[in-house]
């Protein structure tokens, strides 16, 4: 293994101006990642960042790296090329929810359910951002916009849940307001030998300011926040007075004191069954409830570029190596006379 040079967060930094709207939650995001990377002793040219297309996707301008600012929906599947070509490669993929989950739903739980090794970072904001404010696949019922103005109609999906239905042997929440929180978060997903996606909660200060205000504000996150910790109690408050208990019924919140510590539920994130991760997805159906962040997953499966390229190896090894230019010639061709 060659050694990798030292960098500073200004290495990973592109010459190019950074262009989101003041104030908007995608600029500490960016933060987190230049400041992650040199820390992760990994080099410029085996890293990828791949977008879509929202405000989110022109993060790739702004990394001093590889990258694609690619088709709306798609970058999930080209991410999935990139990774099966070249298993050395670093690929992150970056989307909104309006990308990620609409047009290009598709594309993403089937990269999560093969397990190609790509990070997927997708911001959640609750609205679309680029075109001015429709609401998206994550927005809440009633939501008032110029796409709904007599109210959305549509169930939000929930990002992690439909991760752990697709899954996914990574899936991780975190948010904008915490950088110490998102770059540990972000350094288990690219440590994950497999696909991992973390969702981003991201304030959109233009088109839906505040969305996620109840759990981000400093003031509000140690009651609203529950922080899961593998081989921890779930438990959460100024003082941990309440926990989560996982009964027949599904995942709820007690207080501590009238259940009894051992009622309160442990987390196991590495666990084979997605079933309890998928209820404590489901404890918080508003952004005005107490609500799982962290790790709810990291299972062991095998990788799916490296098993693939394998397969191609053994089947070469069984039938012998062959001859791509007269394949390309044989049979019915034809010459083509100017």
């Amino acid at each position: 293994m060659t050694d990798v040079q030292t960098t500073t967060r200004k290495d990973w930094m592109s010459d190019q101006e950074v262009r989101w709207c003041p104030g908007c939650g995608d600029y500490s995001i960016l933060a987190a990642v230049q400041f992650l990377l040199p820390e992760l002793g990994v080099k410029r040219e085996n890293t990828v960042f791949v977008s879509g297309i929202g405000c989110a996707a022109r993060f790739p301008y702004y990394m001093n790296t590889y990258g694609m600012h690619s088709i709306h929906g798609r970058a999930p599947a080209i991410a999935t090329g990139l990774a099966l070509s070249n298993p050395d490669l670093d690929v992150w993929v970056i989307g909104g929810d309006g990308d990620m989950l609409s047009i290009g739903g598709n594309h993403l739980i089937h990269a999560m359910r093969r397990n190609v090794r790509v990070k997927i970072l997708l911001f959640n904001n609750m609205i679309y951002g680029l075109t001015k404010g429709q609401y998206s696949p994550t927005s809440e019922v009633g939501k008032v916009t110029k796409s709904s103005p007599f109210g959305s109609l549509d169930r939000p999906f929930d990002p992690v849940s439909l991760a752990l239905g697709a899954e996914a042997g990574f899936v991780a929440r975190t948010h904008d307001m915490d950088r110490k929180h998102m770059m540990a978060t972000f350094r288990r997903a690219w440590e994950h030998d497999g696909s991992a996606l973390v969702e981003i909660f991201q304030n959109c200060n233009v088109f839906n300011d505040g969305a996620w205000g109840d759990l981000t504000k400093k003031a509000n996150r140690a009651n609203m926040l529950i922080e899961l910790k593998h081989g921890e109690p779930i438990r959460f408050g100024a003082n941990d007075e309440f926990g989560v208990v996982i009964d027949c019924d599904g995942a709820r919140v007690a207080e501590v004191a009238e259940v009894g510590l051992d009622a309160i539920a442990v987390h196991d994130e590495k666990a084979e069954d997605p079933s309890v991760a998928f209820m404590l997805s489901r404890l918080a159906l508003t952004p005005h409830q107490p609500t799982p962040i962290g790790v709810f997953r990291a299972a062991d499966r095998p990788e799916y570029s490296q098993a693939t390229n394998q397969q191609l190896l053994d089947a070469q090894a069984k039938l012998g190596g062959g001859d791509l230019a007269a394949l390309l010639r044989s049979g019915g061709t034809w010459t083509v006379e100017g």
